[in-house]
């Protein structure tokens, strides 16, 4: 990179092929290799504050260019968007998706997949009453199951990715399944691991050595667990094909089956798998954050209880309650910001080249925008590092937007589902906390819990117990 008028991205070579092999074969002990991967590849958000905005690392044979702070991120995702449009190549994904579906697809496929997938929500509901129904019904079911517990410890996770991931299933299939249902507990299990398995160290060792994936075992299980989803995916393509009715379409997978032949039928699976991990994760571990911090700040969780009460009483919560409420919307916006589950967003692409406040980056450059240093950059946040939904409060309590609010990523690969995972939030949270106070289990105090995520593709709370006290 040359030029008087363009800045050369600062670089940092902390790793190369054989320098890190060579590195490796100094250490002892099973997981060591795993360990220095996941040691380099966790620390942008940290160089960032030492080395600024811009800097680039090189990972394996990859080099990266890592945008850090609100305005960068905002320079490159939103005002200059179509020329940080692509995904990067990334082998895992490729492997497992095929370069098709809506999250890791490249090119015009993706722009053909993310019209049909946004236009096809909207009929099917997301953001509509329809969905809202869909999710107070849900709810109900939710509801129940937790009151089973009868108060005692329990961990929630299965139980809420079924709720949340029912939502999503409603759209696809035009059906929910039982909490208890064998086939539906599988898929849950697959999904969850996959993700789990993304963000492992050995994963992240794959994507960049690709050549020693035959000796990963995260991996294999990971192309186990795909091939299995898929095959669940394509019975279910099957069984709907014989009673299609193209004047009766029920669900999503009715309306693509409709419209194959202006898309390619073999994408039909990657794309209800994207949309089937992406509608239940984000959303589901979001509402674990939640109850998490509520049992970690007891005082915020009785304030929410209190403007439920005042606002909702013991009506069921709705959307149109979100206005009258500006704390309890300044609380799930905050859970959103504080958990960070996806800190370095998902992998950009460079589509031209391109001069970003000075500095002159190359088309086809790997990008990671830090989406954990615009949700903790100080010059935004008063408080980055602490809980405080006063961060969406104005003196007089009033609810106020923060641009630098960004946890569903920007520009042209924000997230597709952004509208019904706000519409979820706001419903779930809200009607759990008008039914339920949740405190921690027997023997461990607010100041006991753990606030430190778990590995991960996303970043979940680690494994935890929650019990759910029934208000009257």
């Amino acid at each position: 990179m040359s030029g008087h008028s363009r800045a050369v991205v600062p670089k940092l070579g902390f790793m190369n092929p054989w320098g890190f092999v060579k590195c490796y074969r100094g250490f002892s002990g099973k997981n060591s290799l795993m360990i220095k991967a996941i040691i380099v590849f966790s620390s942008p958000f940290k160089l960032s504050k030492k080395y600024g905005p811009v800097f680039s690392i090189q990972m394996g044979c990859q080099k990266m260019v890592v945008l850090s702070g609100y305005e960068m991120v905002k320079e490159a995702l939103v005002n200059q968007a179509d020329a940080f449009a692509e995904r990067p190549k990334i082998p895992v994904f490729e492997d497992t998706s095929k370069g098709y579906g809506v999250i890791f697809s490249h090119g015009n496929n993706w722009k053909v997949m993310r019209r049909f997938t946004l236009a096809t929500l909207r009929d099917f509901g997301m953001g509509k009453r329809a969905i809202e129904d869909q999710i107070v019904e849900e709810y109900g079911f939710l509801m129940k199951d937790i009151e089973s517990r009868e108060g005692k410890p329990f961990e929630i996770a299965t139980i809420m990715n079924a709720a949340v991931a029912n939502i999503i299933v409603s759209i696809l299939l035009g059906e929910r399944f039982d909490y208890k249902n064998p086939t539906f507990l599988r898929l849950l299990n697959l999904m969850s691991e996959n993700i789990r398995l993304a963000g492992s160290p050995s994963v992240t060792l794959y994507n960049m050595f690709p050549a020693l994936g035959f000796l990963l075992r995260n991996y294999k299980i990971l192309l186990h667990n795909t091939s299995e989803l898929h095959s669940f995916i394509r019975l279910t393509f099957i069984e709907r094909l014989k009673e299609l009715d193209k004047n009766d379409q029920r669900s999503f997978i009715d309306a693509f089956l409709v419209k194959q032949q202006e898309v390619i039928m073999i994408a039909a699976d990657f794309l209800v798998n994207n949309l089937f991990a992406a509608g239940m994760e984000t959303t589901s571990t979001t509402l674990r954050w939640g109850l998490l911090l509520m049992m970690k700040y007891p005082q915020i969780q009785s304030k929410v209880q209190e403007e439920i009460a005042r606002v909702i009483g013991s009506a069921q919560p709705r959307i149109e309650h979100r206005t009258q409420m500006p704390y309890t919307d300044a609380v799930v916006h905050e859970i959103q910001r504080f958990a960070n589950i996806l800190p370095m967003d998902l992998p950009h692409e460079t589509t031209e080249d391109v001069t970003l406040k000075g500095y002159f980056i190359p088309k086809g450059t790997y990008i990671i925008p830090l989406l954990a240093s615009v949700l903790r950059d100080e010059s935004q946040w008063k408080k980055p590092d602490t809980f405080n939904p006063e961060h969406f409060l104005d003196s007089k309590g009033k609810f106020v937007k923060k641009e630098a609010f960004m946890p569903f990523s920007a520009g042209r690969r924000i997230c597709a589902g952004e509208t019904l995972a706000k519409m979820e939030l706001f419903l779930f949270f809200t009607s759990l906390l008008q039914r339920f106070t949740f405190h921690p289990p027997p023997g461990v105090t607010s100041s006991d819990l753990d606030l430190t995520p778990a590995v991960g593709f996303t970043t979940p709370p680690m494994p935890h117990k929650i019990c759910a006290e029934p208000r009257s």
